[in-house]
């Protein structure tokens, strides 16, 4: 990143406004030549940094947009479309072994529809996601091979078909680069193999088919994968070395507005508004005040903004550590116990393919513990307790639809930490906990809620198998531990993933239903942190995403609105999660989860380019997902005085960086006689539309228009 002071006498003389042509040799050595407006270049121009990237084309305010041109040392280009210093739009970038890449791009990714040339002769036409070939695309290799069908993550996946160059063909089911599942293979002479395909030989099942009596009959599937695929290698994209917006310049010199109109001589640097409503200079000076809130330095200055300071306190770790003595410290160690059992049990390795009687409500499996041991349970020091498992075959196999290890899953809940409790139950009066390393969130359920989630078990299946990035919980195993005794005291619970299973400080969260009766904190201001979940009245933020995401997630939206309004659920909400990246690597001594934080000095200043190699890093791209790890900005918005249930706020123009976490939540509650009962005695008090006991249908319909009106794309 270069520093560039750009004080000019002549910038002072000039009205507010006017652009002229400039050219600036800079302290670092960089240079630029241009259109030059307020001290920053603005309208064409070309700058020259002096390790030999160079970039030419439009400039707004300091920063790239619009068309241009970027070159690097090593002879790889890009050329077209910038948005605030990212490749960002339609464009076509060359690497510098003459790789092509022609298609369209989000905040320097590949990402839409787009066409890539390799040197050797390969191509590939089709849809790209967040910098991989993902969707529906055509690979063509320079022998006249081809595949056509589903990629994902850069490998062949989903339903393809390969066609080799001698006419044998391949038409069916793929995972990882390979045939797996249901498929069949084409000889040209007209010969055929159909069956289960596996690289393990023991998966492996099928008949071969031939074309006349002296078939091949010595053949074995396996050639397939290492013969036949051994010279359809799909090459992979060269790293881009630099990214442009990690080279955009911090300009520091911009003077202030004089009352006269004209500008006068001032060395302090552009402000601009940080996370906390004030004003600052050009670097963020992030420090903790001592009343636990993240603020400007005192030293700095700063004026407040019109709808106050938006203060960022330190997230702290969540919940109470179950140890022993605590009331539930038992229920614990049977709930432990019974996972190791479940999950460690021997079990054949299960096809994504379930047949109907695997979601029987009446497949369940009882296991009795007693506190000496069986020939299949461990000694324990708890009370001796009987342990079920509701539909196990389809939570193993959801387990690894969503691609959970199960040595994992068990180290997370069964390992050496202890669970902690959440401080107080949600309004069902269902308890949560959280396991330590903040991956699984376990919620106690009442009998109805068990019988909900049983009833609708199929569909949902069905569901998140077809639609990869749904939005709604990931429930991962639902069981019931039965204390005997006297007590016979039945508790049930479902194990979920936690949303905000992060290494970023969450420093706002929202729960959101698009109704406004009884949707307020009730906690006094001096009372509400990071770990507040606030509601619908007390959002103050509209949420802008790209173009490409915001369409994805409106696709997805729907999708899972309508699997609810089938299944007959209402009463779900969205729940938001946000990171000011401006708060980033701040108060690390508290770390808000068992995953990693950032750490960082007490006063550390992030530049742009530090937060992008941060969030583009290899590793971390992986990880953004639609609702997971998401860049974005949210504009802050005010409600009007004279309106006290208006839902969605205007917009006030103060935009802030964020990291977004969201998901749809409470999606067990049917629209059974106890809601419609609700419905009843609260329309006759309240207005129909603003409660949230509704029908599903027009809860469903009210949820999407909400959402959609504070989620924008962002232009």
């Amino acid at each position: 990143m270069s520093v560039a002071h750009a004080d000019d006498a002549d910038d002072y003389s000039r009205p507010t406004g006017e652009s002229y042509h400039a050219e600036k040799a800079l302290p670092s050595g960089d240079f630029y030549t241009g259109q030059w407006r307020d001290n920053l270049p603005h309208g064409h121009g070309k700058y020259l940094w002096t390790d030999g990237c160079m970039y030419v084309g439009d400039w707004h305010r300091g920063k790239t947009m619009g068309k241009g041109r970027f070159s690097w040392p090593s002879g790889a280009t890009y050329e077209g479309d910038f948005k605030n210093g990212y490749m960002d739009g339609k464009g076509t970038y060359i690497d510098s072994s003459g790789d092509l890449y022609r298609g369209s791009w989000v905040m320097n990714l590949r990402h839409g529809q787009g066409t890539k040339s390799y040197v050797n002769g390969d191509c590939y036409d089709g849809e790209w996601r967040r910098g991989l070939q993902d969707g529906h695309g055509r690979y063509q290799w320079k022998n006249e091979n081809h595949y056509i069908g589903q990629w994902k993550n850069g490998l062949m996946n989903g339903n393809g078909t390969m066609i080799w160059s001698n006419g044998n063909r391949y038409d069916g089911s793929w995972e990882d680069g390979a045939p797996k599942g249901n498929g069949t293979f084409r000889w040209s002479d007209g010969s055929f193999y159909v069956g289960v395909w596996s690289k393990d030989p023991k998966e492996q099942n099928g008949t071969y088919y031939p074309s006349t009596s002296s078939g091949n009959f010595d053949w074995q599937p396996q050639q397939v994968f290492y013969v036949d695929l051994s010279e359809c290698v799909v090459c992979t994209c060269q790293r881009i070395p630099v990214l442009p917006s990690q080279k955009m310049p911090v300009w520091y010199g911009s003077s202030e507005q004089s009352s006269s109109g004209n500008r006068t001589k001032n060395s302090e640097r552009p402000r601009r508004r940080s996370v906390d409503g004030r004003v600052s200079n050009g670097e963020m000076e992030l420090r903790n005040n001592g009343s636990g809130y993240l603020q400007l330095d005192e030293n700095a200055e700063s004026n407040r903004s019109s709808l106050g300071p938006l203060r960022i306190q330190p997230a702290k770790k969540q919940g109470q550590t179950i140890s022993k003595g605590h009331k539930n410290y038992e229920l614990m160690l049977n709930l432990q116990l019974g996972i190791r059992h479940s999950v460690g049990r021997p079990a054949p390795a299960t096809s994504l393919d379930l047949k109907a009687s695997a979601f029987d409500p009446k497949e369940k499996l009882w296991t009795k513990f007693p506190s000496e041991g069986s020939k299949y349970t461990p000694p324990h020091q708890s009370c001796e307790f009987k342990w079920k498992d509701y539909c196990p075959v389809v939570f193993r196999t959801l387990r690894k639809l969503f691609s959970v290890d199960a040595a994992d899953y068990m180290l997370s809940i069964c390992g050496n930490d202890a669970l902690r409790e959440l401080s107080s139950p949600g309004k069902s009066g269902s308890f949560f906990y959280l396991t330590n390393d903040d991956r699984y969130m376990i919620k106690t359920m009442k009998k109805a809620e068990t019988k909900v989630l049983i009833r609708m078990l199929p569909a949902y299946y069905n569901h998140v198998r077809a639609c990869e990035n749904t939005l709604v919980t990931k429930f991962f195993g639902l069981h019931c531990v039965k204390l005997t005794g006297t007590a016979q005291k039945k508790v049930r619970f479902v194990i979920m993933g936690n949303l905000f299973c992060t290494g970023h400080s969450i420093h706002r969260r929202f729960d959101l239903k698009g109704s406004s009766h009884g949707r307020l904190t009730t906690k006094p201001e001096s009372e509400i942190d990071p770990n507040t979940t606030l509601k619908d009245l007390d959002l103050n933020f509209a949420f802008r995403l790209q173009k490409n995401w915001f369409q994805e997630f409106c696709r997805q939206v729907d999708r899972d609105c309508e699997f609810l309004e089938q299944e007959r659920i209402m009463d779900y909400s969205l729940l938001v999660g946000l990171h000011f990246r401006e708060a980033s690597f701040k108060d690390s001594a508290t770390p808000t989860s068992g995953a990693r934080t950032p750490t960082g000095n007490s006063d550390t200043r992030l530049s742009r380019a530090e937060m992008d190699r941060f969030l583009l890093d290899a590793s971390k791209l992986a990880s953004i997902k639609l609702g997971i790890n998401m860049p974005a900005r949210v504009e802050r918005t005010a409600r009007r005085s004279d309106c006290e249930n208006q839902l969605v706020g205007e917009p006030t123009g103060e935009f802030y960086d964020v990291i977004l976490y969201f998901g749809i939540i409470d999606i067990l509650q049917d629209y059974d006689i106890s809601k419609k009962l609700e419905h009843a005695y609260k329309s006759m008090q309240y207005d129909p539309t603003s409660i949230s006991a509704v029908d599903p249908k027009q809860y469903s319909r009210r949820f999407r228009d909400f959402i959609l009106r504070v989620f924008v794309e962002d232009t």
